[in-house]
């Protein structure tokens, strides 16, 4: 399905057939906290996602993410249920057409292939609403899940930036892929 609408509210909501993106709200707290209190779904993001995830850390990242311009940040909703997240970072001057994108799932989700639908998706919307010529995503060399997502969802392979990440100890190679579009748009 994969089509971006506004709802009756005017928020933008994203139709990905298993689940859709919607923006999050405070009664998705329980949820967040109850999903994000993993740590194998910490293990592949960035140390701002702390691990354990508690419910303060639900309520700040709520109270963040309302701030956040509409469209940039969504919730994963499956079965009326906020269970991940993905969201763009996007560049700033000479990088204006350039982002980053972040996304976690719900492990209880995890092997379904909804993660591919949600990536393929958003970026089908973020490409043309923010303008952007380049989309990309760091995996972390111990994540091939996330790398699998990222080449099913169309986003290619570019390089390896050896002993880049350290985290819980360990320290890894970041892989980075991108989705961009060549034309030059005024």
């Amino acid at each position: 399905m994969n089509t971006a609408h506004s709802s009756s509210s005017g928020d933008i909501e994203i139709d990905c057939g298993v689940c859709r993106l919607r923006p999050w709200r405070f009664d998705d707290l329980e949820n967040l906290a109850l999903y994000a209190n993993d740590a194998g779904v910490s293990q592949g993001l960035r140390d701002r996602f702390p691990f354990p995830y508690t419910e303060a850390d639900a309520h700040d990242y709520l109270a963040m993410v309302t701030t956040v311009p509409p469209g940039e940040r969504f919730a994963i909703e499956i079965d009326g249920r906020a269970c991940g997240a993905i969201g763009v970072h996007l560049g700033e001057e000479v990088f204006r057409h350039n982002a980053e994108i972040g996304y976690w799932l719900a492990r209880t989700h995890w092997g379904n292939g909804i993660m591919t639908k949600v990536v393929k998706s958003f970026a089908d919307y973020a490409m043309p609403r923010f303008r952007l010529h380049r989309l990309q995503a760091q995996a972390y060399s111990n994540n091939p899940a996330s790398m699998r997502v990222l080449e099913k969802a169309g986003f290619e392979r570019e390089g390896v930036l050896r002993c880049s990440i350290v985290k819980r100890g360990e320290l890894l190679d970041s892989v980075m892929y991108a989705r961009v579009r060549r034309e030059l748009t005024p």
